[in-house]
């Protein structure tokens, strides 16, 4: 379908997804299609074999298709999915890299372990998710860890709820009742913090892409419980004053919280231990290559410093005198069970194989490469005409913005009809049009070549003609939403087309 063939755009997203080369499975339907029929046994009709109160009224309203075309639609589907197994997906922030197959294979070799057997017969995964949590503590700098909590801001959640138990069992829990978090945080953050009953502080970005000290300085006092930050930072630049910030916290008693979505720029070569946090949780789709999208199973491992370990969540993993792993007994102070077992045992078992793969070596050479990819691609667009924010030397990530008069969302749509998908767009919220980049460590140079193309041409098109830009994509199955009409006027289920 050429673009100007494409059906206007308006609120019907069915409309705008059908055409001649991919039906709608509904519309691949014709009565009596079907695949394969349940077996005819000793000549008894259905209702005899299942009971009559078993057997539906009306069929399903599903669609009648043949095997083969069902097959092909699923598969044409497949297709049309932007996956990272097809291409670079440089999302600043929600780092989407490469998950190698060879942890797939790992993973699989648990898949039938049942986590209510006994544990002497799955001592081969409880040890390896005992390693897992040794390894992320010495990764972080932490004394322990727990696997529970099953994603980054459930494992915000954890850190947040320990050190308000914490503040608690030492009389503090009704006077601390401030979260300070900066301008540039993560959303999840002063979420998190309101949902555990804190009020929210929020700090301004120095003109160096900094926390700005003084205004930090003068946010503390004896009613903080907690500073949330992550380091790197969201503009992509190391914290050089960390450790006079986390001890200005700690002089006040507050506990220093990270968010370690930014891990991966930094493992193998510093910890955030070291830099004086209490508490971490850990991305481990962006840091150690487990998959991430598609609403989950994901994994959000929490760490903390020994004063806060009481609190951690049931169960832990712990090694007992005759050298066998099991749950702990009970912990009266714990803030008690996030979710059931012990976590997503395969993604937890894919990062236990990335670390086991790579070594401290490997890590290492994860984060050298990560930084090297960031910067290498920060340069090629800067020379392709865009704007960078706080340029200077960055970690895994950048932000750059378009020239003055071009929005950001106009040239991520423009990216869409090249097959590129967009960086993250307007976060953090601190830079106008932002445009958050990372291409992470697992593409080649030439990838990086082939994207820096990409935007200068997209670039150059907008500048030399707005039009094209205000009306992209036009080359995707699914053109620019009428957002305003989509949320006033939804259309929330399919249509069947009239004839």
């Amino acid at each position: 379908m050429s673009p100007s063939q494409h059906p206007p755009v308006g609120v019907d997203a069915a409309d705008r997804f059908r055409d001649a080369s991919f039906p709608l499975i509904f519309e691949r339907a014709a009565p009596g299609r079907r695949a394969a029929r349940p077996p005819v046994v000793d000549g008894a009709p259905m209702a005899e074999l299942l009971g009559e109160e078993h057997l539906r009224a009306q069929p399903p309203g599903l669609p009648e298709v043949a095997e083969l075309d069902l097959v092909r639609h699923y598969t044409q589907l497949a297709h049309r999915q932007f996956s990272i197994d097809g291409n670079v997906y440089p999302l600043g922030s929600c780092t989407m890299k490469y998950n190698p197959k060879v942890h797939e294979e790992v993973a699989k070799r648990f898949q039938d372990v049942h986590p209510y057997q006994d544990e002497a017969s799955a001592q081969g995964v409880l040890t390896v998710l005992a390693e897992l949590q040794d390894d992320l503590a010495s990764i972080t700098g932490m004394d322990t860890v727990s696997l529970q909590p099953a994603a980054g801001a459930h494992g915000e959640l954890a850190g947040i709820l320990m050190i308000r138990a914490y503040h608690e069992a030492k009389g503090e829990g009704e006077q601390r009742r401030v979260v300070i978090c900066p301008d540039g945080a993560h959303g999840t953050n002063p979420a998190t913090a309101s949902m555990a009953g804190y009020d929210v502080v929020e700090v301004p970005t120095g003109p160096d892409g900094e926390v700005d000290l003084d205004a930090f300085r003068a946010a503390l006092g004896p009613n903080v419980a907690a500073v949330m930050l992550t380091n790197p930072n969201t503009l992509g630049l190391f914290e050089t004053r960390i450790l006079a910030i986390a001890e200005a916290a700690h002089a006040v008693g507050a506990q220093l919280y990270y968010d370690g979505a930014n891990l991966n720029a930094i493992v193998g070569r510093a910890r955030p231990g070291d830099m004086g946090f209490d508490v971490v949780h850990l991305n481990l789709h962006k840091t150690f290559t487990t998959p991430h999208g598609g609403g989950g199973p994901g994994t959000g491992p929490v760490g903390v410093k020994a004063h806060l370990a009481p609190y951690l969540p049931a169960p832990l993993l712990v090694r007992r005198d005759d050298g066998s792993v099991g749950a702990e007994g009970q912990r009266p102070t714990a803030i008690g069970r996030l979710r059931s077992h012990y976590g997503n045992v395969g993604n937890l078992v894919r990062a236990w194989a990335y670390i086991r793969t790579l070594g401290l070596e490997g890590l290492r050479r994860v984060s050298t490469m990560a930084v090297l990819n960031a910067n290498y691609l920060r340069v090629r667009m800067r020379e392709a005409g865009y704007q960078i924010a706080f340029d200077r030397v960055n970690m895994h990530e950048f932000v750059a913005r378009p020239p003055d008069g071009l929005k950001t969302l106009d040239l991520a749509k423009m990216l869409l009809d090249y097959g590129v998908h967009p960086m993250t767009v307007y976060f953090p919220l601190v830079v106008r049009e932002a445009m958050m980049v990372e291409p992470t460590e697992t593409e080649s140079i030439e990838t990086l070549d082939a994207y820096a193309a990409v935007l200068g041409q997209v670039l150059r098109d907008a500048q030399r003609d707005p039009s094209l830009a205000h009306d992209a994509p036009r080359n995707t199955p699914v053109r620019r939403l009428d957002e305003v009409g989509a949320a006033r006027r939804p259309i929330l289920r399919y249509q069947v087309p009239q004839a």
